[in-house]
């Protein structure tokens, strides 16, 4: 029975093989836990103030009131289609255009999944 080990993280090479608790890359020398790259994975994912998890190009709505500077306020409800997720400026994490306001980063914190 053999179990395929997966590829380096670092240079992509599929000649992966363990080394105790650590997975080994002969051809650049990373090693690396198994364990952690699956925690760092699903810390990589965007969720939700509901925890559902977002997508690039999903639908959300805004869960509240947003004073936007010089603007006036996004309300309770408002729908934002087409998101895209970034790295953005402190906790904003999502890319979109809100009707009426225009492009700007929310966090993921005050949307919800539709």
């Amino acid at each position: 029975m053999t179990e395929e080990l997966p590829p380096c993280p670092q240079c992509s090479s599929a000649y992966s093989y363990e080394m105790g608790e650590l997975l080994v890359c002969p051809e650049c020398a990373h090693e690396w836990s198994p364990s952690e790259e699956a925690a760092a994975e699903e810390a990589a994912q965007v969720r939700d103030s509901v925890g559902n998890v977002l997508l690039d190009g999903d639908n959300v709505t805004i869960v509240k009131d947003l004073k936007v500077k010089g603007g006036g306020t996004i309300k309770v409800g408002t729908r934002v289609r087409g998101i895209r997720l970034v790295d953005g400026v402190g906790d904003h994490d999502i890319d979109a255009k809100v009707d009426g306001f225009g492009p700007m980063q929310l966090k993921s914190s005050v949307v919800k999944k539709a």
